[in-house]
């Protein structure tokens, strides 16, 4: 025992954790940037895969194209999650990169509909699946590899590095596609430039390969594998024991459920109401939100060392907490600084598809078709600010929690799959359903009821059920074998 102890001990202090946390959160980063691409471009794109004569029927089916990426990521937890559990953490991310940044450089290859026809889309939603498995299994890989590297008492503070890079991915994708766009003309960015941010992947993909092939296994797997305690059935084995099933429930909707619906409201939901209910144009509302995130980087960073010192739980909770009982009057400040009066949403027709639309109206009635002409720029950004500061408290200490509530020879497998149904399914579709339940009620803040409730859920599951981990030590698992 002592001898296992003076390893792992000498592979804490003389890892270079810096370049294991850099090489891991470049990868991860690439990933986001490449998941998000998809839909940051939803509205320019659209019509070129589908059939002609109906953008509004184009841009339905391309959204649901992009949703498809959110359904498959818990398959992809469950695929790589198994390959990470028998063959090791560095195998399975390595395999994740390849596949997404290839997915996503042959969507900028892919010929349009007027080219090939119904295959376009079908080859379209063919690559989402694949990003969407690959982003499956690249976040427990990343998390799991950085925490498997640092000293336990710091372990909140060195995953919050990971924690940060599907805002930075966000951020990455407006502000390559806002690049782009002011270098060339609206006609030439629609005719062929929007296949340059696909295409950039070959390059980031590639840089970050590099970084990663030179990378050593997790100690703590290494030597597990070593040992002979490694799970050869690593999914039988997270969901037959009672304990780990229970885990795995209680780490579903006492903490990653509502963390996914706060991490969706304050950045995708604030960006979608802003572009479809607010009607502030496209590039105001992508520049609010990606002068947010910046201002907001610094606090994962702060929220997972605090959870260092006052636990995962506290803080995770109290995130929740604040965003059930901020998002009404956020939302209403954010209506009262668009500068646009909208006082509800009709639902109509498209009276080519019969498709129903969201059509913001004032309170006489009157349609609201003109984006907004003076919105106050600050104030919103503020109001989304405030959003993304509830995203980094939900968000910066998940991982730390995840890595310590599950053990090592399932943690991969065990992991990823709690994640990403949370972050997947019930964040992913929130966007969509929040944007339905607004048309469906009229009620321009019905959307918001959604993440409400699953916050109010994970709050009171959490604070009575959640174990508060960050005393855990995961290298006694092994320094005792």
């Amino acid at each position: 025992m002592a001898e296992t102890s003076e390893v792992l001990d000498e592979n804490i202090s003389k890892s270079k954790i810096w370049q294991v946390i850099g090489a891991s959160s470049a990868g991860t980063v690439i990933e986001w940037y490449d998941f998000y691409i998809f839909g940051s471009l939803a509205a320019i794109i659209s019509p070129l895969f589908y059939p002609k004569g109906n953008d509004t029927l184009a841009l339905i089916a391309y959204l649901s194209t992009f949703a498809v990426g959110f359904i498959v990521r818990p398959f992809g937890a469950l695929f790589f999650g198994r390959i990470g559990d028998l063959v090791g953490r560095k195998y399975a991310f390595l395999i994740t990169l390849l596949l997404m940044g290839g997915a996503t450089a042959a969507v900028g290859f892919l010929p349009t509909y007027e080219t090939l026809g119904i295959l376009a889309p079908i080859a379209l939603i063919l690559l989402r699946v694949l990003q969407g498995l690959a982003l499956g299994g690249e976040y427990g890989g990343a998390a799991i590899y950085v925490a498997e590297h640092v000293p336990d008492e710091k372990r909140g503070f060195y995953t919050s590095f990971i924690q940060i890079t599907a805002s930075f991915g966000l951020l990455v994708s407006l502000a390559v596609v806002l690049s782009i766009q002011g270098f060339m003309t609206t006609e030439d960015f629609s005719s062929w430039g929007w296949r340059i941010p696909f295409l950039l992947s070959i390059l980031l993909v590639g840089i970050s390969l590099y970084i990663r092939l030179k990378m050593k296994e997790s100690p703590i797997f290494q030597h597990i594998k070593s040992k002979g305690m490694a799970s050869a059935k690593p999914i039988v084995d997270a969901f037959t024991n009672p304990k780990n099933r229970k885990r795995l429930l209680i780490s579903l909707f006492g903490a990653t459920a509502g963390q996914g619906v706060v991490w969706y409201t304050g950045q995708f939901y604030a960006l979608f109401y802003m572009q479809t209910i607010l009607k502030i144009d496209l590039q105001t509302a992508a520049k609010i939100i990606a002068i947010a995130i910046i201002f907001a980087l610094p606090l994962f960073v702060f929220f997972g060392a605090l959870s260092d010192r006052l636990g995962r739980k506290r803080i995770m909770m109290a995130g929740c907490l604040l965003a059930v009982l901020a998002y009404y009057p956020i939302y209403q400040g954010m209506v009262y600084y668009a500068g646009n009066e909208v006082a509800a949403i009709q639902s109509t027709s498209d009276p080519v598809t019969g498709k129903p639309k969201l059509s913001p109206v004032t309170a006489d009635g009157t349609a609201i078709t003109e984006t907004a002409q003076n919105p106050n720029v600050p104030m919103l950004t503020f109001l989304v600010f405030l959003q993304i500061t509830f995203v980094t408290m939900v968000y910066a200490p998940i991982a730390a929690y995840l890595v310590e509530a599950f053990p090592a020879k399932v943690r991969y497998t065990s992991l990823s799959l709690p994640y990403h149904i949370g972050n997947g399914v019930f964040g992913g579709l929130l966007p969509t359903v929040g944007l339905i339940m607004c048309a469906w009620t009229g009620n321009i803040y019905a959307g918001l009821w959604y993440p409400m409730i699953v916050a109010s859920i994970t709050f009171v599951v959490g604070s009575l059920y959640l174990p508060d981990t960050h005393g855990h030590k995961i290298w006694e698992e092994v320094k005792d074998s």
